[in-house]
């Protein structure tokens, strides 16, 4: 039958309309009301799915910590040269721009950590799987000869997360004196000064 397949198609509808609602509304103030508007539904429909908008805002975060994730690892992936996987990383962890609604429900989410040990344990998730993304090309470039840091890896990879999440909350929060262009050349002029060059040109 295909009710399932209806089902699921159904909540990754309702998980979009939440990232577009609560890029229009902001957390604090979002209410299924506002999701239902956004996705052409009564509030009584998205109950059918979920039994509360906590229960909505769950999935919808962790959704979208799994696509962001996935979706850089998966670029990263088909590149060889850790100098071009830290780059595409770099690239990859920053918003497309200021109307990216899924990477603003994320940095909004940190908002709510503190209010709940679930909403506590996926912002964490997300930082963790920030953190081993950096980790292992770190450490691929390291072994590879290409980067020579004088830092360890764990304080690098915290150093650009600690830099992407800085400049994303810029850019999402509409800073005319940030762009995503701006940010990403900042990124890798701060990798190549830690040892950690991003071209495969030499010098």
């Amino acid at each position: 039958m295909a009710r399932p397949r209806d089902q699921r198609a159904r909540r990754e509808s309702l998980i979009e309309a939440t990232y577009a609602a609560g890029r229009m509304h902001g957390l604090r103030s979002l209410s299924l009301t506002d999701v239902a508007a956004q996705a052409g539904l009564t509030r009584g429909a998205i109950l059918y799915y979920y039994e509360d908008l906590d229960a909505l805002l769950v999935e919808a975060h962790s959704a979208g910590v799994e696509r962001f994730c996935d979706q850089r690892d998966a670029t990263v992936a088909t590149l060889d040269d850790p100098r071009e996987q830290l780059a595409a990383a770099i690239d990859g962890g920053l918003p497309s721009g200021p109307d990216d609604a899924l990477m603003s429900l994320l940095y909004e989410f940190d908002v709510l950590s503190g209010n709940s040990a679930l909403h506590d344990e996926l912002v964490q998730k997300l930082y963790l799987r920030q953190l081993e993304t950096y980790r292992r090309i770190l450490a691929a470039g390291r072994a590879a000869g290409q980067f020579t840091p004088k830092l360890d890896d764990e304080q690098l990879a915290m150093t650009f997360v600690a830099l992407e999440d800085a400049y994303g909350l810029h850019i999402v929060g509409g800073n005319a004196l940030m762009s995503v262009a701006t940010a990403s050349a900042a990124m890798r002029a701060v990798a190549t000064e830690l040892g950690c060059p991003t071209s495969t040109t030499a010098e």
